[in-house]
């Protein structure tokens, strides 16, 4: 039970209402499975990082300097080599703590059942297609090592908890996982990069998070990195990654200003003509015509049909020829491919014994397709153009229909979207209303103006844990109930000992003005302001001592906990005001 007593000193605009306790309470622990049930999320952290005083401080580093000269291009490029720069992907399972499937099925009864979450929530079962890796999905994830009810909280991190793991052990840069990058990846493409929201959808299946920018051809993000459509073709080993959440894996939420559409709730408030065009653009992205170059980049995808192949190179006026399989080995050491123009050079590189004076028997030689793709490319589309490939590709080696099947899906990839039929009732939403050219202040402003009519705006402010502009009680709420790694972390310590432990901690937070941090962030990187480690004390003594009343109390100058046997108060700095009950 967490009664608030008297009001903060600033009041919020509403108080968080009763009947969606649950879904504000998740805006501050924000798990995959929280946003995988209130899709609104999602977007919440976009809006949470925008906002971010640490997000705009980027703008003024020398690394973006006249980043608006630039191309939308070049700006993408410039903001993807920072974010490699300065976060690594993190997915230790171990950094949020446990819960079980039990406690979080009973959360989430009044939205969803758990035939429905186990389907979509790698957490609860859910293996994707089971060629996804080539191996045990929950096995690569370290999810097989949580044994029956037992299963990690999967938290997604704000930029203050990402630079933050700079504290951790371990940590030279900032960290996050995969949702923790793509928010923050669309929250810098705009406030950075002065990329329209327009143009910017978050992607979410259930074992990955990703974003497609709608510029030029397309940009996907994944993780730090970013996929041009160029690149998606390409045939390496890093993009085939890059793939296999849109290859093997049903999307479950995409995300846009205008609102989300999502695979399991048949009301959806993304605009429809938004969609539309998303879902065009992306198809075009994800598909493109056989040529020679994606020939070539589909053998470095495929390996296994490289030995169907043979290549031929002039020298001193001689013919020689060499397995394609060396040749593509011959690659990795290598700047120039296969692939595209500089294929001589890369045969020029190669020792002269890898060579054999004549053909090599029953393969086919992959310099004759360069006519063959000269006179037309191949329209995927076109059952006359299929059947040309079929007919040139037809060997000893390899069956022709099977080469051309795993060809044209190289090319063309159907992703599965949250289908927009009659199934989804569109309801329109208000429109967000934010741009480029608007300041920080004037974004904060005018979120707070829309907060009563757009419900990922309100719960921005939430996501952000300002304690100025909301009802801090689903955020204590959230400390109380999800927050285990401090409870662990002091488990073989007594309660004096706990209380010296926390005492002792840097008096600083990862958070700037009002914004408070969960029990869990404090323990994790080791500092927190007065009221920070009274809460993360106040989350440790209730799992010790469950029957024990406290009272949370902070104002301007102190913040202390009450209890039996229990009387603690530190210094606060901030100008806030509560007291609570625990």
């Amino acid at each position: 039970m967490y009664v608030m007593q008297s009001p903060p000193a600033l009041t919020p605009a509403r108080q968080a209402p009763p009947a969606l306790l649950e879904k504000y309470s998740s805006a501050a622990t924000l798990s995959d499975m929280e946003i995988f049930v209130f899709p609104e999320l999602l977007y919440s952290l976009v809006l949470a990082n925008i906002m971010s005083p640490r997000l705009w401080r980027w703008r003024e580093d020398p690394w973006f300097a006249g980043i608006h000269k630039m191309t939308p291009y070049r700006r993408v490029l410039r903001l993807k080599q920072f974010i490699i720069d300065r976060y690594e992907f993190n997915l230790d399972l171990d950094t949020w703590g446990l819960t079980t499937k039990e406690r979080e099925l009973a959360r989430f009864a009044p939205w969803m059942d758990e035939a429905t979450i186990s389907r979509s929530n790698a957490l609860f079962g859910y293996e994707g297609d089971k060629y996804y890796f080539d191996l045990d999905i929950r096995r690569h994830f370290g999810l097989d090592k949580y044994e029956g009810n037992v299963i990690p909280y999967w938290k997604t991190e704000t930029i203050e908890a990402m630079d933050a793991f700079r504290h951790k052990p371990g940590f030279t840069r900032g960290a996050g996982e995969c949702v923790s990058l793509s928010t923050l990846y669309a929250a810098a493409l705009f406030v950075v990069c002065g990329v329209s929201l327009d143009h910017i959808y978050l992607l979410a299946t259930p074992l990955h998070s990703q974003n497609f920018i709608d510029l030029n051809d397309g940009v996907l993000t994944n993780n730090r990195r970013i996929v041009t459509k160029n690149m998606w073709f390409n045939g390496t080993e890093q993009t085939a990654k890059a793939q296999r959440a849109l290859r093997h894996e049903q999307v479950t939420i995409v995300a846009h200003h205008t609102g989300y559409m999502h695979c399991v709730y048949p009301e959806a408030t993304i605009d429809p003509e938004v969609y539309r065009r998303f879902s065009a653009s992306l198809r075009r992205y994800l598909e493109t015509p056989i040529t020679m170059e994606i020939m070539a980049n589909f053998l470095r995808d495929q390996s296994a049909l490289q030995k169907c192949f043979q290549l031929r190179y002039d020298a001193h006026g001689k013919a020689r020829y060499i397995p394609a399989e060396r040749v593509y080995a011959y690659e990795h050491n290598s700047s120039y491919k296969v692939s595209d123009a500089t294929r001589e050079r890369l045969l020029a590189e190669i020792d002269e014994d890898e060579f054999f004076p004549d053909p090599l028997p029953d393969r086919l030689l992959l310099n004759r397709f360069d006519e063959f793709f000269k006179k037309a490319h191949v329209d995927i589309s076109n059952p006359a153009d299929i059947e040309r490939l079929a007919i040139a590709l037809d060997c000893h080696c390899s069956k022709s229909r099977d080469v051309v099947n795993k060809l044209v899906a190289f090319a063309r990839l159907e992703p599965r979207l949250p289908d927009r039929a009659a199934a989804h009732r569109f309801i329109a939403g208000p429109a967000l209303g934010l741009t480029p050219e608007m300041s920080r202040e004037e974004i904060i402003a005018h979120l707070e103006s829309i907060r009563d009519a757009h419900p990922s705006a309100d719960l921005a402010f939430y996501a952000a844990r300002d304690f100025a502009r909301i009802d801090p009680t689903p955020i204590i709420r959230a400390a109380m109930e999800r927050n285990p790694v401090s409870i662990g972390g002091t488990a073989g310590l007594s309660d004096r000992e706990v209380i010296d432990r926390i005492a002792a901690l840097p008096d600083e937070s990862i958070y700037e003005g009002m914004r408070v941090a969960q029990p869990d962030e404090v323990w994790n990187y080791q500092r927190g302001d007065g009221l920070e480690r009274i809460l993360c004390l106040a989350n440790i003594w209730r799992s010790r001592h469950p029957d024990a009343a406290l009272r949370l109390e902070f104002e301007p100058g102190r913040a202390s906990l009450q209890g039996p046997d229990l009387a603690i108060e530190w210094p606060f700095s901030r100008a806030l005001r509560g007291s609570y009950t625990v």
